[in-house]
């Protein structure tokens, strides 16, 4: 019974977290466009026909559908059903870590939050302002409630001064890091949304893991861009979004930034 119930809670956690990625799809394409997240409603952006209900379902619709719009079966992207299904399993991974509880309701909406800035930086180089600041208001409000929700007010004090310490050093680890890089490379290395995310991030995970997540990103990138060099795919000048690498540094570091901590405190300092 209890691995039925167990199933059938990852199943519906799945469900929930396509759904959302149903959405973020909508924020994805119609923000970086000027358009209103609530109307039209769905519609093909071919055709222009309104989608049935059934036609939205998460994922299904897309394999229902054959990958086209039923009206004038112009192709629709791979990547929306991928989209959905990326976040439907991000959600169920977010659920066994932490079991139904505040942290897994913060990190479902903190990862929302990267995912959609991180297809938006991969498709326009930018990283919406909208996105970044309600994120990291989000993310401060988070702090505080679950600071309340341990210690009551005292524990909302502290833990905002957390969020909003973790947003300021966020911003200078990435100056450092913009600062650094353009140095070494002769040309501007970073854009400014991405210190907006690097605060984004630094106010749900604290100043150490915000550390932690800078580290990661450029490491994470350095190995993907000296990748893509040496296969060809891009030269050396050539603009690369750091957005993404930022966003997977910082899931990594949401999942096993403690764990990383304390091993390099064991191994560097372990009289301390």
């Amino acid at each position: 019974m209890d691995l039925l119930s167990s199933g059938l809670t990852t199943l519906i956690t799945f469900a929930l977290g396509t759904a959302v990625g149903s959405f973020l799809n909508v924020v994805i394409y119609r923000i970086p466009a000027g358009l209103s997240l609530l109307f039209p409603p769905s519609r093909c952006p071919h055709c222009l026909r309104r989608l049935k209900s059934y036609d939205n379902v998460p994922v299904f619709g897309w394999l229902a559908l054959k990958g086209k719009c039923r009206y004038c079966r112009s192709p629709i992207a791979i990547r929306y059903p991928l989209m959905e299904a990326a976040t439907g399993v991000l959600f169920v991974l977010v659920y066994w870590a932490f079991n139904l509880s505040l942290p897994t309701l913060g990190y479902w909406a903190f990862f929302s939050w990267l995912l959609a800035l991180s297809l938006i930086d991969l498709d326009t180089m930018t990283l919406p302002n909208s996105l970044t600041q309600s994120g990291l208001m989000t993310g401060l409000l988070y702090q505080a409630i679950a600071g309340a929700s341990s210690s009551g007010s005292s524990g909302a004090a502290g833990h905002l001064l957390e969020g909003i310490l973790g947003a300021v050093v966020g911003i200078w680890v990435f100056d450092a890091i913009t600062i650094l890089g353009s140095i070494a490379f002769g040309q501007t290395a970073m854009g400014g949304g991405d210190a907006k995310l690097m605060a984004l991030i630094g106010a749900w995970l604290g100043w150490k893991l915000v550390l932690l997540t800078g580290f990661l990103a450029c490491a994470i990138g350095a190995f993907a861009g000296g990748g893509a060099i040496a296969m060809g795919l891009m030269n050396r000048r050539q603009p690369m979004p750091f957005g993404p690498f930022l966003a997977i540094a910082a899931v990594l570091t949401a999942f096993f930034g403690e764990a990383i901590l304390s091993a390099y405190m064991q191994v560097f300092f372990p009289t301390l």
